[in-house]
């Protein structure tokens, strides 16, 4: 049975939408909670997941350098060399730093979740608190 390409991108859309907004809810569910390290789960684990990124696409990544030597326009020599690791590259250096910034967005939008929750409920705690001496 075929189905549309657009109607298979419309429902991994809402797939990713759902996965958003759930995560978001968890994260002020456990952002809410007492023990104020569950809020930090998710930033973890999403700060977890850039760095492991960032490593393996600087570590595991080839590269392959192809030189070629022209003497009056004729080609008189042609050497390629592969290395997985001969210094830094200045492209892997960006590309690197460029996925740990995109790779930590979750990262920062988890933690602003986090630190309003907390805020709010440091306000809270602090109004009661206030009630009470009142008394």
């Amino acid at each position: 049975m075929y189905i549309s390409s657009n109607i298979l991108r419309v429902v991994f859309l809402i797939f990713l939408l759902a996965i958003f907004v759930g995560s978001v809810v968890l994260q002020v569910f456990l952002s809410k909670r007492e023990n104020r390290w569950l809020g930090l789960i998710l930033p973890f684990i999403t700060f977890a997941i850039s760095v492991t990124s960032v490593l393996g696409m600087t570590f595991y990544q080839s590269w392959t350098f192809t030189e070629s030597l022209y003497i009056n326009g004729d080609l008189v020599t042609t050497v390629t060399s592969e290395s997985g690791h001969s210094g830094l590259i200045p492209g892997a250096v960006t590309g690197a730093i460029n996925t740990f910034l995109l790779m930590n967005i979750p990262t920062a939008a988890f933690l602003v979740v986090y630190a309003s929750a907390r805020s709010k409920k440091k306000r809270t705690r602090d109004v009661e608190k206030m009630s009470v001496q009142d008394l």
